[in-house]
């Protein structure tokens, strides 16, 4: 398959006349699968209430068939074909966070994609703040089934190059709207229950959360390493986001952190760091060491919107083994450790 690219400038208006927009919503209609920006990571996008056409999001990402899918939407009057039973508690969470990176999960009507849900009764639903993920949608009249677009496992891409890398020739088309701007995947709220509950830490904090809803749980498989055998949302059940190195994150002291790189390249190793701009610095006298910097700790939405690039930077280099720098799970913060320990596949070396 020949996957066609259209550059398209976020910071215009876009327009309906744009005939790159055009273009790439002729080829939703048509069913086949197109990558486009959000304002989290990019998105593989296709007609959400089309068996064949869902169904080719995963045969090009490789992506396990129970692992359901987010429906994004422009407009809250499209909930009415999707979704049933909406919540006070999901009602004000539209009204504070929509447009942007929430997702909520809601119990689904008939008629979406058996595949886009995993054979659940619930339905994952957002709408992204994304200009040209917006237009996209206006042109083509879709709701888009759209999980991120890399190859299943590997880093999400926050690039329009990053999905070249993984889906060439896999895929009908690219949307270039630049680099996304949070970084990492929505939050995701479950509503079918009395208290919400967060199945996926993402742009929008847990404190956030319940400064509109009052208390709001979160998921135990969150808390552990264990996954549930059947996700009611991404990002819970397989590992994700990782490098091709293995990733290891390291819990305690500047000391300790150093000590761990210096053991590791006394047995032999090609050592990769990925840390804030302050402990590389402070890590400047190892020798050998290889180093990408993912944002600062004065601003941890930095970290956030680097972190996969930071990921992927690895994979062109020759390390055996990535030690990370870890955070705390608080804010922002709580969706960064959930990537990392997920690229980790929950490895933790402590003091």
């Amino acid at each position: 398959m020949n996957t066609k690219l259209w550059a398209v400038d976020k910071e215009n208006p876009i327009k309906h006349s744009y005939p790159q927009i055009k273009q790439a919503a002729d080829l939703l209609e048509q069913g086949e699968v197109v990558a486009f920006p959000t304002e989290t990571v990019y998105g593989l996008g296709a007609n959400a209430l089309s068996d064949q056409a869902v169904l080719k999001i995963f045969e090009a990402k490789g992506r396990p068939s129970d692992n359901p899918l987010i429906v994004h939407i422009t407009k809250q009057e499209q909930l009415t074909g999707l979704v049933d039973n909406l919540t006070q508690t999901a009602h004000k969470l539209m009204d504070a966070f929509w447009p942007g990176p929430l997702t909520l999960v809601l119990p689904k009507k008939e008629g979406v994609s058996q595949y886009v849900t995993a054979g659940l009764d619930t339905l994952a639903v957002r709408m992204p703040d994304h200009p040209v993920a917006r237009a996209l949608m206006e042109v083509s009249g879709l709701p888009l089934a759209a999980p991120s677009a890399n190859l299943s496992g590997k880093p999400s891409p926050t690039t329009a190059a990053h999905v070249a890398e993984d889906l060439t020739d896999k895929i009908a088309g690219i949307v270039d709207g630049g680099a996304t701007g949070v970084g990492l995947e929505s939050t995701v709220v479950d509503c079918t229950t009395e208290i919400p509950v967060i199945l996926r830490p993402g742009g929008v904090t847990k404190e956030q959360l319940e400064g509109v809803v009052g208390k709001v749980d979160v998921d135990p498989a969150l808390l552990t390493e264990s996954s549930t055998s059947k996700p009611k949302s991404p990002g819970m059940k397989y590992t994700h986001y990782a490098p091709v190195a293995p990733v290891f994150l390291v819990e305690g002291s500047q000391q300790f952190l150093e000590e761990t790189i210096i053991k590791a390249q006394n047995e032999g190793k090609k050592v990769g760091f990925l840390a804030t701009e302050e402990t590389i610095l402070k890590a400047a006298g190892i020798k050998e060491l290889t180093s990408i910097a993912c944002g600062t700790q004065a601003d941890l939405t930095t970290v956030a919107a680097r972190l996969y690039d930071a990921l992927r930077a690895f994979n062109s280099t020759d390390v055996d083994i990535i030690f990370s720098e870890t955070f705390s799970k608080t804010g922002m913060g709580t969706a960064i450790m959930n990537r990392l320990e997920k690229a980790a596949g929950h490895k933790v070396i402590k003091e």
